[in-house]
């Protein structure tokens, strides 16, 4: 029956005093205080070490290559320990309580130690609900409003025709309702954007709570763990390690966790496959050891190394007279002609870094003078004694360490070079590895100065007295010779296994954005390693998983960025930048209309030294992390450090990850680490105890570089106008221009201005510099528009404002997108896989940045014709870019 009673109401008991209070308040009662969730957070650690459970065995090391087992993905974390809970019966709880009752009544303010904690995010927001609520409620109308009653309607209609008629009333009602709404948003009585800055929370508390949660014990233990076992890409090890790194993923609460396959080229080395010998003439017969000594000195049953060899090196078994050629650039091959020294069918003998950093380009070299294989080895004047005190005493190569590394061409090819420009799926076309351009063509191995000594011995009264510049750090060397046709000859076997669709495996997830869900700013790092790596990659997979680690943190308390945020764990990048790579070209059209930013790390600890290298977009964000970032050993700030040694964006070349983002998708990128003189690169030597002993034995650099990473990801993520800094690209980029006018000249181009049938005119391009400096200033000083009306009327933003800005958002991660080559058949002559105009690995340094390098490759060939068709070129794309960025 109807209740004809609607207003009535039952009794309620008033309590007595005792009653009353007796119990604590509910909000009380369900509050967690700092101390509990700083507890609870801790406990979310993962990272225990049950030796039986937590490791998984392998087959790899000396026994060979073994491809990774099912087995082997059992659950890695059913070894992890958690911290027990800091909840206690101390005499000071009922206080704390007391305080924590007062806190949430807003009679105290809550304490201020420096970070902030969950409880404490949570807090401002509820209290920010609840006096919302209570003023609200405050409210008291001057009149009382009362719907009319149809009861009359109601009485004159027919029975069967009320339900009707009752239906019809709801739906136009409905209709007013949504008219209603309608008309109050588009008016902009109630502005959809959001007041301040935005977020769920306030900015600067969540800035405040990621940078005061990162905790270095965790990196630490994350880093034992990421480098108790060898893990080359494709193996066993590695498998095992991307599976622990995906289930870490899901702990944080990220979505659309997966292990994301590609099938692709690699080869391994077989134990008995791999000969550099000295066999004639007899009497100076002799056989290079080839393995490091063991790194631990009582290693366990998971620490055996992984074998000496070069990723992507063509198998060979061949022999030939020894020549010396210096660091192996074409220019040291060059002076050995000069010299009358013949290279062909000769094994060169090479050192690493020097004028020609690229191992590839070193082997590269020696094919193209001639040479049937080519040795590279580390000598202690660039990596060893020559430098300092070497492992286990200080951070040098040891006389038997040994730089293993890819051989592969990524100046010309990146990625799968059996499916260069497409994705290296199952079923996917594939070219051969025969004359590929990504591929050398002669053998090669990696060699000890212990075991080079001996061959540049043997090499005395053949050929040549090498000049000063030419002689290297090994010693007992009495004197250094070039070799030539004479010279002792020499056998170099490289006999391998050659997988063309081996499995590699990238870890994602994200966190979905509010505003603008489709935009992406995308964080990543590899995982693979020649051997344990300590620094390269682990520190930089430690600091990752802690930064992922904080953020699920911040995702537990219901928050959520502007932008999506997406987290990449890479596979395959030490042979050839392959895991990244294969991702960009699977989704290359999502990654050229919505990825807004990409941010790498590498070997992200080996010093105490700051070094970005990045697009000049970057500068205005990094400088203000920078400022709220301080050094652990100085106590400077790192922006006063920076300023004092005068730190600059370096160039982006071809190092890492960042390369398929900004050069093929056109993506901004940026990679960052803190560097240092020196450590034993790619070699066993680079495991978990040289980062505790000299690459950051507190983990302090770690800790801070985890802060700079996430609080950078919020400047991206979560910040209303990208803080995209167009000014310093303008400024960069007319120092781009002047740095290739004077690089055409010492070229010898015919200049323009020179007369006399000048061919290279470089004065388009500074025109278009120009411009680009004027659009840049006008659309950067629109930011200040917006700042002034927003936060002059009390930090709201209007409908129409709002979509001013994110359209104004969208013109500037969509810039580096318009730099791209994309016509039929665009990119760099001959380096078609590169599409943006103005970054690009140099062809023969790719470790180098190149600025406007299709210009640069042609002048490099003396090719003026082409050189001016590729300025032209770069100076229509340039100035439509900057033109998209106001209309």
């Amino acid at each position: 029956m109807v209740n004809e009673k609607p207003n009535k109401y039952e009794n309620l008991p008033i309590p007595t005093y005792e009653e009353a209070t007796s119990s604590r308040p509910t909000s009380a009662q369900s509050h967690v205080g700092v101390g509990e969730a700083s507890s609870d957070a801790e406990r979310q650690g993962l990272l225990g070490r049950n030796d039986a459970e937590s490791r998984r065995p392998w087959r790899g090391g000396l026994s060979g290559y073994q491809p990774p087992t099912v087995e082997s993905a059992r659950s890695s974390l059913e070894g992890d320990h958690f911290l027990p809970s800091s909840a206690g019966t101390s005499p000071r709880s009922s206080d704390e309580a007391l305080r924590r009752e007062m806190v949430e009544m807003e009679v105290l303010d809550p304490p201020i130690d420096g970070a902030v904690g969950s409880s404490t995010i949570r807090n401002q927001i509820s209290k920010r609900i609840t006096s919302l609520t209570n003023t609200l409620s405050s409210i008291h109308l001057p009149f009382q409003f009362r719907f009319p009653s149809f009861n009359w309607v109601r009485s004159r209609l027919p029975e069967n025709r009320i339900a009707v008629w009752v239906n019809v009333g709801r739906f136009v009602a409905l209709l007013l309702v949504l008219l209603l709404v309608y008309t109050l948003f588009v008016s902009d009585v109630f502005p959809v954007g959001r007041t301040g800055t935005g977020q769920t929370y306030d900015p600067e508390s969540v800035r405040a709570f990621v940078q005061g949660q990162v905790d270095e014990t965790r990196i630490r233990d994350y880093l034992e763990r990421l480098s108790a076992y060898d893990h080359v890409a494709g193996t066993e090890g590695d498998y095992v390690l991307a599976k622990w790194v995906e289930e870490l993923f899901a702990a944080a609460r990220l979505e659309k966790v997966e292990l994301k396959e590609y099938r692709v080229y690699l080869n391994y080395p077989r134990a008995s496959g791999r000969r550099v010998a000295i066999i004639q003439p007899p009497d100076m017969a002799w056989e290079a050891q080839l393995e490091e000594e063991s790194a631990y000195d009582n290693p366990d049953t998971y620490q055996k190394q992984s074998l000496v060899f070069h990723g992507h090196s063509r198998t060979g078994n061949v022999t030939g007279p020894l020549v010396y050629a210096n660091y192996g650039s074409r220019d040291d091959f060059r002076e050995l002609a000069d010299r009358g020294v013949d290279v062909k069918g000769a094994i060169a003998l090479v050192r690493y870094y020097g004028t020609q950093g690229d191992r590839a380009l070193k082997v590269k070299a020696a094919e193209l003078a001639g040479a049937v294989g080519c040795i590279i080895y580390s000598d202690p004047a660039e990596d060893g004694f020559r430098r300092g005190d070497v492992w286990p005493t200080g951070r040098w190569m040891p006389s038997d360490g040994v730089q293993r590394g890819a051989v592969s061409l990524m100046s010309w090819i990146v990625g799968d070079v059996l499916t260069p420009g497409w994705a290296s799926t199952k079923d996917a076309k594939r070219i051969s590895k025969e004359e590929n351009p990504g591929l050398v063509n002669i053998p090669s191995l990696p060699l000890a100065w212990r075991d080079a000594q001996r061959l540049l011995q043997a090499l005395k009264s053949h050929g040549h007295k090498v000049p000063a510049d030419w002689i290297g750090g090994v010693p007992d060397i009495e004197e250094w010779w070039s070799g030539d046709h004479t010279s002792p000859v020499v056998h170099l076997s490289n006999l391998q296994d050659e997988e063309e669709k081996q499995p590699i495996w990238n870890v994602l997830g994200r966190i979905t954005g509010l505003e603008q869900k489709e935009k992406q700013i995308i964080i990543g790092n590899h995982r693979d390693a020649w051997c344990f790596g300590g620094s390269d990659p682990g520190s930089g997979t430690a600091i990752l998983l802690e930064v992922i680690h904080i953020f699920g943190e911040l995702v537990k308390l219901g928050w959520r960025p502007l932008r999506s945020i997406v987290f990449a764990n890479w596979d395959g990048e030490e042979y050839n930048l392959i895991g990244s790579t294969e991702w960009v070209e699977d989704n290359i059209q999502d990654l050229r209309q919505n990825a807004m930013s990409y941010i790498n790390l590498d070997a992200a600890v080996t010093g105490s030294e700051l070094r970005v290298s990045a697009s000049p977009l970057f500068q205005r964000a990094l400088l203000h992390v920078l400022d709220r970032t301080t050094d652990p050993t100085s106590n400077q700030t790192l922006r006063s450090i920076w300023d004092e040694n005068g730190g600059h964006i370096r160039g982006l070349g071809a190092g890492s990850d960042y390369v398929p983002f900004q050069d093929i998708a056109g993506t901004s990128s940026l990679d960052m680490s803190f560097g240092g003189p020196g450590f034993p690169y790619h070699s066993c030597y680079d495991n978990f105890e040289w980062v505790k002993k000299f690459g950051d034995p507190d983990f302090q650099y770690h800790k801070v570089l985890a802060q700079v990473l996430s609080l950078l990801i919020l400047e991206l993520a979560d910040r209303q106008v990208l803080p995209y800094d167009f000014k310093a690209y303008a400024f960069a980029v007319k120092g781009y221009v002047d740095d290739l006018e004077a690089y055409a000249r010492e070229k010898g181009a015919p200049m323009k201005e020179e007369g006399l049938g000048g061919l290279f005119d470089v004065e388009p391009l500074q025109r278009a510099a120009d411009q680009f400096m004027r659009n840049a200033k006008i659309f950067q000083d629109w930011e200040q528009e917006w700042s002034d009306v927003v936060y002059g009327s009390g930090g709201f933003e209007s409908n129409v404002l709002t979509q001013h800005r994110i359209s104004h958002n969208s013109r500037m991660a969509n810039f580096e997108t318009h730099l791209l080559d994309l016509e039929e058949g665009g990119g760099l002559p001959g380096r078609e896989q590169f599409k943006h105009v103005i970054f690009a690995p140099q062809a023969w340094s790719a470790y180098d940045a190149s600025y406007f390098p299709a210009v640069r490759d042609a002048l490099d060939e003396g090719n003026w014709n082409l050189a001016q068709k590729q300025l032209e070129k770069a100076v229509a794309i340039l100035n439509k870019a900057t033109d998209k960025l106001l209309h």
